[in-house]
């Protein structure tokens, strides 16, 4: 185990995040790394209507979340070291500071009173340094298969470098996407290919293929496939997601501008995949390639 390697789990008791811990206790086996489960309670009012002995009772509240928490993994996996930790603030913040030196984050798609993907979910992985998953689904293996969105950007990149790892780790498949039908974001020397289809899957193909080669190299025993599709990166990714386990993306693709916000293909992904996401931050400079 890596000196202070660790999972980070977002807990806060719903089904969701019971979710998302047993898909981190999975991770750290795999790892061989310590998991670490974080609540972040708040006190619900305006500050000036603070109730000490109110602020006493949320806080062991979420104390007694954590302890449950803390059984429910040790149960799962005897023997794993699991860690907790109890902060102040909105969760977005406190598992975003928590995460800075985690091998992984990994949520739940929403939390208690929440009906939709909730907002925790969908901030973090545009800001967060460490891959995150978040849980949507099944946590159970149905199909043994990985989904990466390849699109030759640098989130790409760290998402084949993630994707193949997940895979090496579980004994998956992994399947390379690349919906190429993209103009919007096509350099002005492509944008000629997209009146020829044929040569458009010529050189999108030639670019998948040398994408996901190194990492075939570097991981021979994962079944890596290459798929290239003529539709727009969403479709392409969530028909391959249909019959996958995991899909993993980077936090943005070709087109995107804003650092701290997610492409739109992510975050539809985040708030509609049949399955467990993926987002992953690009590769620092200096650590690229596998």
């Amino acid at each position: 185990m890596a000196a202070g390697s660790f999972v980070l789990v977002g807990y806060d008791g719903s089904r969701e995040s019971e979710d998302a811990l047993r898909w981190g206790v999975g991770e750290a086996i795999l790892r061989g790394t310590s998991l670490t489960l974080c609540h972040a309670w708040r006190w619900p009012y305006p500050v000036a209507y603070v109730d000490y002995e109110g602020v006493e009772i949320v806080k062991r509240t979420g104390e007694r979340l954590l302890d449950h928490g803390v059984r429910l993994a040790r149960g799962m996996a005897p023997g794993l070291e699991v860690r907790r930790r109890l902060l102040d603030g909105p969760a977005y913040a406190a598992l975003l500071h928590e995460a800075h030196d985690a091998d992984l984050l990994v949520v739940g798609s929403h939390g208690r009173g929440e009906v939709s993907v909730g907002s925790t979910a969908l901030r973090l992985p545009a800001r967060a340094r460490s891959p995150v998953v978040v849980v949507r689904g099944s946590t159970r293996a149905e199909y043994g298969e990985v989904v990466v969105g390849a699109d030759g950007s640098a989130g790409g990149e760290a998402a084949l470098a993630f994707g193949f790892e997940e895979a090496a780790m579980r004994g998956w498949r992994l399947r390379a996407v690349f919906g190429c039908w993209e103009p919007s974001a096509a350099s002005e020397d492509d944008l000629s290919l997209f009146a020829d289809e044929d040569e458009l899957g010529r050189v999108c193909g030639d670019r998948l293929d040398r994408a996901v080669a190194p990492w075939r190299d570097s991981y021979p025993d994962v079944d890596a496939l290459a798929t290239l599709r003529l539709c727009a990166p969403r479709e392409a990714l969530f028909e391959a997601a249909r019959q996958a386990d995991l899909v993993v993306v980077g936090n943005r693709g070709v087109a995107g501008l804003d650092p701290l916000m997610m492409g739109a293909t992510s975050g539809a992904l985040l708030q509609h995949a049949p399955c467990a996401v993926a987002i992953v931050q690009p590769v620092r400079r200096g650590d690229e390639g596998p």
